[in-house]
């Protein structure tokens, strides 16, 4: 079994893609997690690389949010679209990463994902509200690089 094998089980799987759910029924954000076990670069710009390889930029109002983790090298980054990032605050990032990695030093994988998850979606509900037009533009599912 890989290091991303081994980091989530299929329950722990299944628990982030239902706070990714649960997080995006108030929110037009979208929301998607990518685990990869090594990259050579760095962990901001490997979820740059994935953000637009997932198609996250092309959201129709640029609101897409990547939690991307790399399991051996211990990395982790949250990276959000534009229009993000001219909404929230500019500590916003910052202390949903804090959040996640307070979980992670303890070895709470899931915990950690999950509770950035929800903090993630009720910032996002604040500037991004659910609209009854909405449709989930990308999938809830947990990619693996």
């Amino acid at each position: 079994m890989s290091a991303t094998e081994a980091f989530l089980t299929p329950e722990e799987e299944r628990d982030i893609v239902e706070a990714i759910s649960q997080a995006e029924q108030n929110t037009s954000g979208e929301i998607r997690v990518h685990i990869e076990n090594h990259t050579e670069k760095p962990p901001l710009e490997r979820a740059q690389e994935v953000f637009h390889s997932l198609g996250m930029d092309k959201t129709a109002i640029r609101n897409g949010v990547l939690f991307y983790v790399g399991v051996s090298d211990h990395t982790f980054a949250i990276i959000g679209d534009e229009g993000i990032d001219k909404a929230v605050e500019i500590d916003f990032w910052d202390c949903t990463k804090d959040l996640v990695i307070s979980h992670f030093k303890n070895k709470q994988f899931k915990d950690g994902l999950v509770a950035g998850i929800l903090r993630a979606g009720e910032r996002l509900q604040q500037y991004f509200p659910f609209q009854d037009d909405d449709a989930n533009e990308l999938s809830n599912e947990i990619s693996k690089g």
